[in-house]
């Protein structure tokens, strides 16, 4: 598995977009609607990273700063070919200790109901709920989750 920084918009990143706003097309009937600026996704107000394998662009992820403190989590998403061979967790990981070293102690992130895969990658990585806010603050498919790094350091530097 090959991570690399990349720009937001950046081809293989604006492919791996472009395939999760379709993700959401039908699972939601809409794609998100969330406004992103991609200079957001620059270090050092972000970061946003590519999973390749053989070569070819399979999971992506960013980060944007939100506060003082805390990043936001956007755009997480796994090819289906690439499916169930770690590539969430991998991404997950590098966001959350990238976030840390850039100074953010918390990581937060908007889900929903309809990705029950997404609720249990973050739930078993030791995300919890977490108030509402953004966009889609009063959507009732909306889930709010966040995950305390200062806490989880060690685990994040063995990674």
């Amino acid at each position: 598995m090959d991570l690399r920084v990349v720009a937001y918009d950046d081809p293989d990143a604006v492919k791996l977009i472009a395939a999760v706003q379709q993700e959401y097309v039908v699972r939601y009937g809409e794609t998100d609607a969330t406004p992103v600026d991609p200079a957001e996704f620059a270090p050092p107000l972000g970061l946003f990273v590519v999973a390749y394998l053989d070569g070819e662009p399979v999971a992506c992820g960013g980060w944007r700063v939100r506060g003082d403190d805390e990043a936001e989590l956007k755009r997480m998403y796994v090819a289906d070919a690439a499916r169930g061979k770690g590539f969430a967790r991998a991404v997950l990981a590098e966001l959350e200790r990238t976030a840390l070293a850039a100074g953010r102690r918390r990581l937060v992130l908007e889900t929903g109901l309809k990705q029950p895969e997404a609720i249990a990658l973050y739930r078993s990585s030791g995300y919890t709920d977490v108030p509402a806010f953004g966009h889609y603050r009063d959507d009732p498919l909306s889930v709010y989750l966040g995950k305390d790094l200062e806490g989880s350091r060690g685990d994040l530097r063995a990674r």
